[in-house]
């Protein structure tokens, strides 16, 4: 799987938030997940939400060919966190 950003942005985010979009391949390497669409005007993007050493994380990403191109990466929102814990139990 083949994955793609735009630098300046992941600096940016990596700075802020000390999250590194070259850890996406995370989100995808069959951990539990939930993905979810999440368009922009024609855009179709998608969050995916999963557990990382306790604590859960959300990635926007796109299809871009036949890479994924991240588009942000941060801590999960409240809902977000609420549905995960939903699905996989609590302790996930």
């Amino acid at each position: 799987m083949e994955f793609e950003w735009n630098e300046e942005k992941r600096q940016k985010i990596l700075k802020e938030r000390r999250l590194d979009f070259a850890d996406a391949f995370q989100f995808f390497d069959g951990r539990p997940v939930i993905h979810q669409p999440t368009p922009r005007g024609d855009e179709e993007r998608w969050k995916s939400t999963a557990l990382f050493d306790g604590k859960i994380f959300t990635v926007v990403w796109m299809w871009r060919n036949a890479a994924i191109r991240v588009i942000s990466m941060r801590r999960s929102h409240e809902q977000e966190e609420r549905e995960y814990r939903s699905a996989f139990g609590g302790g996930a």
